[in-house]
């Protein structure tokens, strides 16, 4: 019982020391945050106090700026006013003046129509002037104003025949001469970088026989052979007393050519009768119809045309001028004749290249066709390029190398290469009979004229020597006769190439001292 007492009352002494220390620390800690607090308060009223100087500082600074925006505000207004008070006064002083001068000009104006009205009535009075000055000169003259015209003219042609005739020919001499040697420079050029074949073809093919015996076997029993040979070919057979050979005579050379394979595979296989004629010829056609694509082909490829744009069957049109002869010159031949003699001329004169060179090699394939076909060759041929798609300018050279005067420069260049590829010498051959008979036209023409006394055809009838009587024309008027004869021969002749008209004036006197 006793140790209970004690235990409690050191129970409760723990107790109270334990308060007092708590109390203590209590009062302790409220002491140190009210010293905190009271720091914060004063460092919140300092940043306040610096908020509010940094808050006036920016006023004033605005306030100074407002101010400065201000006054730059009502200066460039004032400026601006300025300028256009300027410019106010500018337009005022300009409309014044547009004013003013408009006053002038219907003042000018006014002048005008009055001194127009004037003249107007001088230019009338002038006329009638002139009306009865005239009036009064016809019946002093005795003859009316266009007869008077007319007799000065003839007084003066009278005086100056002779100054007149001697000028105008020699501006023609000289101008013919600056375009001939352009003309020939030229041509030289275009000829010297162009060789060409000089072979002339016939209308005859000859056949080489192994012996005379097969001349038998051709013809055969009673003839059969050789008439189922002319009568699928076309072509006639000429078997005579020529060791060695059989002449195939026709005006087409495809069919002489289609003859003449027919036969070499019928003495070749050695059988010949009626049956194996007609499949010798069918063999030959579909060679001759191949031989003509590859001849196409090849003529394309040799001039550098592409063939792409080309249809295959013009290509083959194209490759029968091979079997096409003119006047014993081959056609596909003279065809890429013209096609580059054109392309060489088109160089040096500025013409459109590809249009010569495609139009002088297409420009005769109508010929191709014309035995085949209603209708002359030129038509024929501008039908054919139109039909596969060649533009315009390429299909009228088919036309434009026939005419006197071609529309296009191109075209005048073809029928120059046309010409220069037909007349070469040793290019065509013409028969004995119509050489005569040109020869006879040209001098016949000539001696239709009056005053023509003799006529002489020369250079193969290149050229007519004119003979005139000097007592019935002077020399204006033998230069006139010249120029004459020339369009004469040129409109009604057909005449291959240039015809020189040289007429000859001259008077002779003889006299003897004896």
């Amino acid at each position: 019982m006793t140790i209970m007492p004690t235990a409690l009352f050191s129970i409760l002494i723990g107790c109270g020391i334990g308060y007092a220390t708590a109390t203590y620390l209590t009062g302790s800690k409220s002491k140190k945050n009210q010293a905190k607090i009271e720091k914060a308060e004063r460092e919140s009223e300092k940043r306040i106090h610096e908020a509010e100087q940094k808050e006036k500082e920016v006023l004033l600074r605005a306030k100074d700026k407002a101010v400065q925006i201000l006054e730059e505000a009502r200066i460039e207004e004032k400026k601006s006013n300025e300028e256009i008070r300027q410019r106010e006064r500018t337009l005022v002083e300009r409309e014044e003046g547009f004013g003013a001068k408009l006053i002038s000009i219907e003042e000018t104006q006014k002048e005008l129509v009055s001194k127009e009205a004037l003249l107007v009535n001088e230019e009338n009075r002038l006329k009638e002037m002139q009306a009865e000055e005239a009036v009064k000169l016809e019946t002093i003259a005795g003859m009316t104003q266009d007869q008077a015209r007319d007799r000065l003219l003839e007084v003066i042609e009278e005086t100056h025949r002779d100054t007149l005739s001697s000028r105008m020919r020699k501006l023609e001499e000289e101008e013919s001469d600056t375009i001939d040697r352009k003309a020939k420079n030229i041509l030289g050029v275009a000829i010297q970088r162009i060789a060409a074949s000089h072979v002339v073809e016939t209308t005859t093919t000859h056949v080489e026989l192994p012996s005379d015996d097969m001349k038998g076997r051709i013809i055969g029993r009673e003839g059969r052979n050789i008439k189922a040979i002319e009568m699928l070919t076309g072509c006639e057979l000429i078997v005579d007393d020529t060791p060695g050979m059989i002449t195939i005579s026709g005006f087409s050379p495809i069919r002489r050519h289609v003859a003449k394979r027919a036969l070499d595979k019928l003495i070749k296989d050695g059988r010949i009768h009626p049956g194996r004629v007609e499949e010798s010829v069918e063999e030959a056609k579909k060679e001759i119809a191949i031989d003509m694509k590859k001849a196409g082909e090849d003529a394309l490829y040799e001039l550098g045309i592409s063939m792409a744009g080309i249809d295959p069957k013009l290509v083959q049109i194209l490759g029968r001028l091979k079997y096409r002869t003119s006047h014993g010159q081959n056609q596909l031949v003279h065809s890429m004749e013209v096609a580059n003699l054109s392309a060489l001329l088109a160089e040096q004169l500025g013409a459109d290249v590809t249009i010569c060179k495609k139009g002088g090699l297409f420009h005769d394939i109508g010929k191709a066709v014309d035995h085949d076909l209603q209708g002359g060759h030129p038509e024929l041929g501008y039908q054919i390029m139109k039909k596969f798609g060649f533009p315009e300018e390429i299909c009228y050279q088919s036309i434009g190398h026939h005419e006197d005067k071609p529309k296009t420069l191109e075209a005048v260049i073809v029928k120059a290469a046309d010409a220069i590829s037909g007349a070469r010498p040793g290019a065509r051959k013409d028969s004995l009979e119509l050489y005569v008979k040109r020869l006879e036209e040209l001098e016949s023409t000539a001696l239709s004229f009056e005053g023509v006394v003799k006529v002489y055809a020369i250079q193969a009838g290149r050229e007519i020597r004119v003979f005139v009587n000097p007592k019935a024309m002077d020399d204006y008027g033998a230069a006139q006769l010249a120029q004459n004869i020339a369009k004469k021969i040129e409109q009604e002749l057909k005449c291959p190439g240039e015809v020189r008209v040289t007429l000859i004036r001259e008077t002779r006197v003889i006299e003897y001292a004896r």
